[in-house]
């Protein structure tokens, strides 16, 4: 992003992108306790921006780690383990996600013991492969997104395991610990903010819900 601070801090339409994303949530039929993992470096410095937007949504703070396994773990060990309960993990830069996708996350986890929201490839793929680049079948690619949502139970039986390079997502943890990863729909415009112009993308999307 090219900028001094964390991408959940920037701006987007005069207020940090963390804030959107917790109302999305707090705001859902599923009403969520909220866990924001953050590095404890920056710990005063979100307490200090809820102190200057009147920030109040209740929210539990805790320290990030190294990646972000370790993130989602140290989040998860505050979690009682409750019979039942479940879980969403949520990148905190996708601040346009939709409350019928998050409830319908839930709804689909409490179900099928999982929900991962993703979104058909609109492009054409190629996989580098031997020196080579090959061609996959559009309609069988999908772009992973987030909420992810699990029974409890279920992710933390999997993050016992040690750390792996091939862990990109909570999805991939639980599929490695020998659970079947279920799909629902996501959306376009549930954007991860990576890059500069994705704030306009954001505000452009933001303009036309609004």
């Amino acid at each position: 992003m090219r900028a001094a601070i964390p991408k959940q801090f920037l701006l987007l339409n005069g207020r940090p992108v963390l804030m959107y994303t917790m109302e999305a949530f707090y705001h859902s039929g599923a009403k969520p306790e909220i866990i924001i993992v953050l590095p404890a470096d920056y710990h005063s410095y979100w307490q200090q921006l809820c102190s200057e937007y009147n920030f109040s949504i209740p929210h539990k703070l805790v320290s990030g780690g190294e990646t972000r396994f370790h993130s989602v773990k140290n989040g998860l060990d505050t979690i009682a383990d409750e019979a039942g309960a479940l879980v969403a993990v949520h990148d905190a830069v996708r601040p346009l996600v939709t409350k019928q996708i998050i409830d319908e996350s839930y709804r689909y986890a409490e179900e099928h013991g999982n929900a991962i929201a993703a979104v058909k490839s609109r492009d054409s793929v190629r996989q580098f492969r031997g020196g080579a680049s090959v061609g996959l079948f559009r309609d069988e690619i999908y772009l992973v997104q987030t909420p992810q949502t699990f029974r409890v139970s279920q992710l933390k039986k999997a993050y016992l395991q040690k750390y792996n390079s091939q862990f990109t997502d909570d999805a991939s943890v639980v599929e490695l610990a020998g659970e079947n990863v279920s799909l629902i729909e996501g959306s376009y415009q549930n954007i991860k903010i990576t890059f500069p112009e994705d704030i306009a993308v954001a505000e452009l999307w933001m303009g036309k819900s609004s």
